[in-house]
Formats: structure tokens, C-alpha cells, sequence
């Protein structure tokens, strides 16, 4: 139940940070706007290039290390809640 909290915590702070990072994308243009929404991992490759803002190291830790945080304790949360559930036969 903890691990399930804490994994929600840090995935609202992995997508309110690529939230803004999409918002800047977009007002820079549509076409990078998009790009940015649709190529799995262009965020990352946009964040480190073309994203400009006073806190960007702290925005890029939290967008990486909160949605990895969150994905392990997901993980975690999962394997240890897990029921055998018996088989119909």
C-alpha cells in the first residue's frame, strides 16, 4: 500500500514536470510540440537540447528520477501485493 502511495507521488512529479517541458515545446512551435507529445523519447532528447528555463537540472532529475522512481516502486508494490489467485481447470 505504501509502495503503491509513493509510486503515485512520484509519477504526478515525473508528468507535472513533462508538462512543462511539453508546454515550452509547444510555444516554441506545433510541429516541435508534437514531436515532443508523440516520439517516445524525444522529451528527453528536447529537455536536454532545446529546453530553456532557470531550474532545468532540477526539472530534467525530477521528469527522469520521479517516473523511474515510480515505475520501481510500482514494481515493488506489485510483486509484493501479489495474490495466487487458484485456477479453474
Amino acid at each position: 500500500m505504501a509502495f503503491n502511495a509513493l509510486s503515485l507521488l512520484f509519477s504526478a512529479l515525473g508528468f507535472a514536470c513533462a508538462a512543462l517541458i511539453l508546454n515550452h515545446a509547444f510555444r516554441r512551435s506545433v510541429g516541435t510540440g508534437v514531436m515532443v507529445l508523440c516520439i517516445p523519447g524525444y522529451i528527453l532528447y528536447y529537455a536536454f537540447s532545446q529546453f530553456e528555463h532557470q531550474r532545468k537540472n532540477l526539472i530534467i532529475a525530477a521528469l527522469a528520477g520521479g517516473l523511474v522512481l515510480a515505475g520501481a516502486l510500482r514494481a515493488v508494490g506489485a510483486d509484493l501485493g501479489a495474490v495466487d489467485l487458484p485456477m479453474v481447470r
